[in-house]
């Protein structure tokens, strides 16, 4: 396969799928990771793609599809979410079961547990890209109908599939905070989240400190004692009570 092949291939994965990851592409082209890079970073200076941590992502020019769109929100508080990720990741001992939201907070945490012997559960589909090809992991993806911005199962099969099971712990994202718990913005992704919540030991909710003092359509849920919100400065002094008084932990990550 020429240089040119193999560009013109991996440009039209990534317009096809909007996003990949480094370890997808090195399997499906047979190419190894460095080979990867270089594809990518001649795609990026092409103005094809953006690079990101761990892959790259189409370029959209439609704006209102880049405030929902996954990847778009995957560039944000980049260095925030992988110290948050790290965090959460250490919490994560081989041969638990791990509930793995949908969302680039829960993705930055994906990427971090790839060698770990897990049994994961997962709505998203980015997340079970990623651990399609680890044998180490054991990945159960939940039923459902797919909400296409976000790469994401939700719905009654969803839901269903989740009743069904459970998690020492489950791992999961936000669009904001408040002294009344965690918010979301889609009502289906609510209900989902729900169901993870009910179906685990514990809840660790990703959130870094842009979504502080945000409110969106839902309340997930208030704060409870199960909850440990991991972040990446202190929230206003309301938001660290409502936590406390709960019983709930609040955790700091630094990059």
């Amino acid at each position: 396969m020429t240089n040119k092949q193999r560009l013109d291939l991996i440009e039209k994965y990534i317009r096809e799928h909007k996003y990949a990851d480094l370890h997808t592409l090195g399997t499906r082209f047979a190419i190894s990771l460095s080979t990867v890079r270089r594809a990518l970073d001649e795609l990026e200076t092409k103005g094809v793609l953006r690079r990101h941590h761990g892959g790259a992502s189409l370029i959209e020019t439609d704006e209102l599809a880049k405030e929902y769109d996954f990847i778009a929100r995957d560039q944000r508080q980049a260095g925030e979410k992988f110290a948050i990720a790290r965090l959460i990741a250490d919490q994560v001992q081989p041969g638990m079961t791990v509930i793995l939201d949908g969302g680039t907070s829960t993705y930055a945490v994906a990427r971090l547990l790839v060698a770990k012997r897990l049994q994961v559960i997962t709505n998203s589909l980015p997340i079970a890209g990623l651990f399609s090809e680890i044998g180490s992991l054991e990945t159960i993806v939940t039923g459902g109908n797919i909400y296409n911005r976000l790469g994401v199962l939700v719905g009654p099969l969803c839901e269903h599939s989740l009743e069904q099971i459970h998690a020492d712990i489950a791992i999961l994202g936000g669009a904001g905070i408040t002294e009344a718990g965690v918010w979301n913005h889609n009502a289906l992704i609510v209900a989902t989240q729900r169901k993870m919540i009910a179906a685990s030991e514990r809840a660790v909710f990703a959130l870094d400190s842009s979504k502080f003092g945000r409110k969106a359509m839902s309340l997930t849920s208030p704060f409870n004692a199960r909850f440990t919100i991991v972040t990446d400065a202190r929230p206003t002094a309301p938001v660290a009570n409502a936590i406390k008084n709960a019983g709930a932990t609040l955790a700091l990550a630094t990059e």
